[in-house]
């Protein structure tokens, strides 16, 4: 069976024109897949990062329109925070004092930060500001504010998200992950990339690149290591830096042309070598560091340069090994680092110095908390004076809310703490933000008032050295929510949106007709009465509906005793009844009481509702008729119905038995009177109970399970 596809070598050396060869390339179509999805694993991955050169120094620049060959220094108190690159070029840094730099550069300008000024409302500028540590406090708002700006305008150039990934990883710093973007492009300009892989196989290799030579513009880019050569012709990972510097080179221009800021851009594999790049060459340029130029980059650099490097980690390292050169520690194998330095640390420190991270770019950078504080040189002494200080923190954390989107409800705090230092003793206070409300200045600083407020009231708050303020517990905000009163519509709008189904004509609206159930009829009703006695003229709701036909007129309407109506004044017995909640009842009957016991049945009758209806044609489905007293009820009702008559037959048996004990011992003792009949009163003859079932006795047999209750004793 012959293909359905020609075939094509799949060995790393292809046929081409005349007698020679040329290699295909490293990479594979699954590599070129790997690119569209970001992947931190795909060797063809780009990383760039963006640095904006002395940023606050550059803020103050544009701000007061200094030339750009002037020197700046922005001014912290008696201290420098930003010295711009013409500056440098004086021998200053950050390290000195205001008087040192003054003597170095004769020409500086220097520029005190805006602050907030105790009792202010908003941050300003102050020409005295340094010489007001005691009431001013450092506010970097201006600073931030272009921050936003500038990120705003990088959005803006590249694409939109998903292919977008931005990291802000400082006020001057992001990180962008190009891969994406870079895969659009390199099948927009190479159309042999667009297609399938040979045979279905995504692990072939890809074609090579039809160009041998880079045009890298005025780019830095980093010498190649020992082992490669610039004779050797890119291969795919190369073009992708190509683009990506490309792309990077835009993005500057547009900060530069719109904004007027420089920065600088480092290009690479991967975050760390990227952030190394930036800083290699400054100002206003960018580095490539190629995937083939690793190790020859890395190899001049201190360890402790490296992120996550620094600190006891490389202070540890560099007593270990006795280096701090990554070219000197690349000679020590993966198992002497572990032995020395533990098995995580030392394999995550040999993958480091060779190049290797696998970190992503991550486009939403969490912020886990906020803090806003002074140390008060003099301490401050008084309540008025700390809560103007709180104005000032809150002021300071809102702006920076904002910042994070707290307005459209992005995401918002959960806690505020407040941290009170007095003396040595430092106390801190909780309270929580409130869930269901907008956050805005005037709420937070209520509940900084209330925090302070806890504070002093433990007494020992004065004198105050140093006050902290904080927000915490950021989580995602809800979006889109609604009330109820979204969901309601009134006046015309309602109207509109009645079915028009019987106007419009359609064959839907018969059908809806017919089927639609016929509501009944609201009865009136008379409160309680309505249970007890039935009106002359009123049906049984659900009489019409099974064909019960009788007059009500000539009905025998029976009322429901209440439980002191139960007790039969000409009783004198004594017998109790637990059936009605310990309440006295009469269950049997006098020889003297003209009255059957079915007709006492009638009247006594325990059970409520329970009403004679004569002329039944048809029985309802709903009610009972029991077949000893001829009641009509409920059927709910009817288990409570058949329990009197059992308590009725139990208690009768239970008479009769004892009126045969006591005549049988009257006539063993030779006695001429009982003792019932010592009272002045005489059992009558029972008679059968009506219905009842057939045995010896005459009486209910006690059912299984049953048994005979002890009435009267």
């Amino acid at each position: 069976m012959s293909s359905s596809q020609p075939f094509i070598p799949s060995s790393p050396l292809s046929p081409a024109a005349g007698n020679t060869q040329r290699r295909k390339s490293r990479f594979t179509f699954k590599h070129l897949a790997q690119l569209s999805l970001c992947s931190t694993s795909c060797p063809l991955r780009v990383i760039a990062h963006v640095d904006l050169d002395a940023f606050y120094a550059q803020c103050e620049m544009v701000r007061l329109n200094v030339p750009e060959d002037k020197p700046l220094a922005v001014q912290q108190w008696q201290g420098l925070i930003a010295i711009n690159y013409p500056a440098r070029k004086s021998g200053l840094n950050r390290h000195i004092t205001t008087t040192e730099a003054r003597k170095l550069c004769p020409e500086l300008i220097m520029q005190h930060v805006a602050t907030w000024k105790e009792g202010d409302a908003k941050w300003a500028y102050h020409d005295d500001a340094f010489k007001q540590m005691g009431t001013h406090k450092v506010s970097l708002d201006p600073y931030r504010l272009e921050s936003r700006r500038i990120l705003a305008l990088m959005k803006e150039v590249l694409p939109d998200p998903p292919i977008q990934k931005v990291e802000k990883a400082g006020i001057d710093e992001v990180f962008l992950d190009l891969s994406a973007q870079i895969h659009s492009v390199l099948l927009e300009r190479y159309p042999e990339l667009s297609g399938p892989p040979p045979y279905d196989d995504p692990s072939e290799n890809l074609p090579p690149p039809p160009t041998t030579a880079l045009d890298w513009n005025t780019d830095a880019l980093v010498d190649l290591d020992s082992t490669e050569t610039e004779d050797d012709d890119p291969d795919w990972d190369d073009i992708a830096m190509l683009i990506g510097s490309e792309i990077v080179r835009s993005v500057r221009a547009a900060i530069r042309r719109k904004l007027n800021y420089t920065c600088s851009a480092g290009v690479a594999h991967n975050k760390m070598l990227a952030k190394l790049g930036s800083a290699h060459r400054k100002p206003n340029q960018q580095t490539i560091v190629r995937n083939r130029a690793v190790q020859q980059f890395l190899g001049d650099f201190k360890f402790t340069k490296i992120r996550n490097l620094g600190g006891k980690l490389g202070d540890q390292i560099v007593e270990t090994f006795g280096t701090d050169s990554v070219r000197d520690l690349l000679s020590t194998s993966i198992e002497q680092m572990k032995s020395k330095l533990g098995d995580d640390t030392g394999s995550w420190v040999y993958h480091v110095i060779r190049g290797d991270d696998f970190s992503e770019v991550n486009s939403r950078t969490q912020i886990k908390s906020m803090l806003s504080a002074k140390s008060f040189r003099p301490s401050i002494n008084t309540p008025e004076q700390a809560v103007r200080w709180l104005r000032i923190f809150v002021a300071d954390i809102f702006s920076r809310l904002v910042e994070e989107g707290v307005l459209e409800n992005k995401r918002r705090p959960k806690t505020m703490n407040l941290h009170h230092r007095q003396g040595g003793q430092m106390r801190s206070r909780q309270a929580p933000i409130p869930q269901g409300r907008r956050i805005d200045e005037d709420m937070l600083f209520d509940l900084a008032q209330n925090l302070l407020g806890q504070v002093i009231v433990e007494g020992k708050a004065w004198p105050c050295a140093c006050l902290q303020l904080s927000v915490g517990g950021f989580e995602d905000g809800v979006n889109n929510n609604r009330g109820i009163g979204s969901f309601l519509v009134t006046g015309e709008e309602a109207k509109a949106l009645k079915p028009t189904m019987r106007d419009s004509g359609t064959d839907r609206a018969p059908i809806a007709e017919a089927v639609r159930p016929e509501k009944r009829r609201k009865l009136d009703t008379d409160g309680i009465l309505k249970f007890l006695v039935k009106k002359q003229g009123s049906r049984d709701e659900h009489g019409a509906d099974f064909g019960i036909h009788y007059d009500l007129a000539d009905a025998v309407t029976t009322q429901v005793p209440s439980i002191e109506d139960s007790v039969d004044p000409e009783d004198s017995s004594g017998y109790q009844s637990p059936i009605i909640g310990g309440h006295t009842s009469n269950f049997g009957g006098q020889s003297g009481d003209p009255r059957s016991t079915e007709t006492q049945a009638q009247h006594n009758h325990p059970s409520p509702r329970c009403t004679s209806l004569p002329q039944l044609h048809q029985s309802s489905i709903t009610t009972y008729t029991c077949d000893r007293c001829k009641k009509i009820m409920q059927m709910a009702e009817k288990g409570e119905h058949q329990d009197w008559h059992f308590a009725r037959d139990l208690q009768t048996q239970e008479r009769a038995s004892s009126s045969a004990a006591e005549s049988s011992a009257r006539r063993t003792s030779g006695c001429t009177q009982s003792p019932i009949e010592s009272r002045g009163s005489s059992l009558p003859a029972e008679k059968p109970i009506i219905n009842a079932p057939n045995n010896s006795s005459g009486f209910r047999k006690v059912d299984r399970g049953q048994s005979k209750l002890a009435f009267g004793r």
